[in-house]
């Protein structure tokens, strides 16, 4: 997840508009034809996706979502990422997972974290309010923040206020067999001041919880940036991860051979990890087509 702050990695918010046309041309297209039009073949996903459930963020695409599930089953796709709870079953009704939702709508959603003990009581009773619902929805992860930087939290005070903080709702979310996922960001480019900016930031707050339902969601795309060693990492900490996000680097666009990571290998390792999660892709397309750069991801993901 991520809304950076320049014109060059523009993020979630600012995707949506830039994607409009792209998007609405792309509702009526059939996967397979549009692939071949533009790239002059059409991916070949393995059946089912392979080892690895793979969802996509909703924000990447501008397509009504009822369309947006009906083509993404067409590619192999078995869930959506980043859903607000009145869309949620849309996407059940489609025979979909939402594979990670959103406890509330608002435009600080990032900067507000558990680092910050002033935060807690609102934070809490979002998450109290959405669990019941996403337990009846069938919803079992819903995404939270660390929070940006505050005078006088360092980071480890920060650590310990969000292992206050959640302390008080963790056990709710056990109870109803949700997990809630922290996400780690980067601060260099997109999320300036975000403070949990490295694995271990993260790590050092599920390990003092030590809660099977809270964990990390790892997003590739901001770990390579803020600390690289992206598959030693993921293998040295994947007891503490409930969840990837991918996007390429730099730019935040396709992971193909474009960027500076192989996301192949990525995926590889963390199927053998036997990873039973979802891994959701994140990022800007840049095809005429953008179902033809999904397509593309998954086909890269499907190890």
């Amino acid at each position: 997840m991520s809304m950076p702050d320049d014109t060059t990695d523009i993020g979630r918010r600012s995707a949506l508009g830039r994607l409009a046309t792209a998007a609405a041309l792309a509702g009526a297209v059939p996967l397979l034809a549009s692939a071949q039009a533009v790239a002059g073949k059409a991916p070949s996903p393995a059946p089912g996706g392979g080892r690895l459930k793979q969802s996509l963020s909703r924000w990447t695409s501008k397509a009504p979502l009822p369309d947006l599930c009906k083509r993404l089953k067409t590619i192999g796709f078995t869930g959506v990422d980043l859903l607000y709870a009145d869309e949620w079953s849309v996407v059940a009704d489609h025979g979909m997972a939402v594979s990670m939702g959103y406890p509330a709508k608002r435009d600080n959603f990032i900067e507000m974290g558990f680092n910050d003990p002033a935060n807690h009581a609102t934070l809490i009773k979002e998450i109290e309010t959405t669990i019941p619902l996403a337990k009846r929805a069938g919803v079992t992860n819903i995404i939270t923040m660390f929070g940006n930087r505050k005078a006088g939290i360092d980071d480890q005070r920060a650590i310990d206020n969000c292992i206050a903080g959640l302390s008080k709702i963790a056990p709710y979310a056990a109870e109803n067999g949700i997990t809630l996922c922290l996400e780690l960001l980067n601060s260099k480019v997109d999320h300036h001041g975000y403070q949990g900016d490295h694995t271990a930031f993260g790590v050092a707050v599920t390990k003092g919880l030590n809660s099977p339902n809270v964990k990390l969601l790892y997003d590739i795309y901001h770990m390579q940036i803020m600390e690289g060693d992206v598959i030693r990492t993921i293998r040295d900490n994947i007891q503490w991860i409930g969840h990837f996000h991918t996007g390429g680097v730099p730019g935040r666009h396709e992971i193909d051979g474009t960027q500076e990571l192989n996301y192949r290998a990525v995926a590889t390792a963390i199927a053998d990890l036997k990873y039973q999660g979802f891994i959701a892709h994140e990022f800007m397309p840049t095809h005429a087509d953008p179902f033809d750069s999904f397509a593309e991801a998954f086909r890269i993901c499907a190890v």
